[in-house]
């Protein structure tokens, strides 16, 4: 003979637990009537509905809330590896707090998680060539895209893409990016 029914189980101790903290709505929500209530706040009933080995609820899948919640997943994922790209890219701890609301703690732990060295003080100012050929690339890119200067999710993109292509650091790249749309210049 099989044991109980896990499932059997799991449905009994989730009501026995909505009722022991005062949520009928959702014992009913499960399918419970009334008359079932009232049944289970005896011992033996439960114990009985929790040990019989013939299943007596089923599951229903719910799927659109179960796409959403792997959309969210799918959401969390690409999030996470947005913020490593940039911080493997050289943002500063500011930027990534600015876009993805990091702290300087979390940013710390997960440039640790990714094996970074520490950094101290400041990046280096760009040389005047680079200063040069970031300009040409960054004016021609928002150009091409028809990047607006006001959308910083974009300019970030933009900015990252830079960075990897020019081998420097995130952060450089952003302030020489802000600097040249605080003045004016595109």
């Amino acid at each position: 003979m099989s044991g109980p029914h896990p499932l059997n189980q799991a449905v009994i101790a989730q009501a026995l637990h909505d009722l022991r903290n005062g949520q009928l709505r959702k014992a009913k929500a499960m399918g419970f009537q009334n008359e079932d209530l009232e049944a289970l706040k005896h011992p033996a009933m439960a114990s009985i509905l929790a040990n019989t080995n013939i299943s007596w609820c089923s599951v229903t899948i719910n799927r659109n809330v179960l796409r959403r919640l792997f959309r969210q997943m799918d959401d969390l994922f690409r999030e996470i590896g947005e913020i490593d790209r940039l911080l493997r890219l050289e943002a500063s701890t500011s930027l990534v707090s600015r876009f993805y609301g990091l702290s300087h703690q979390e940013v710390a732990v997960r440039c640790a998680a990714l094996g970074m060295p520490k950094r101290r003080g400041r990046h280096h100012v760009l040389t005047e060539q680079q200063d040069a050929a970031l300009w040409e690339a960054w004016s021609a890119t928002i150009k091409e895209q028809g990047i607006p200067l006001h959308d910083d999710t974009a300019m970030l993109a933009v900015a990252a893409d830079l960075a990897e292509a020019m081998s420097l650091p995130l952060s450089v790249i952003w302030r020489a990016i802000r600097g040249w749309i605080r003045e004016g210049l595109t």
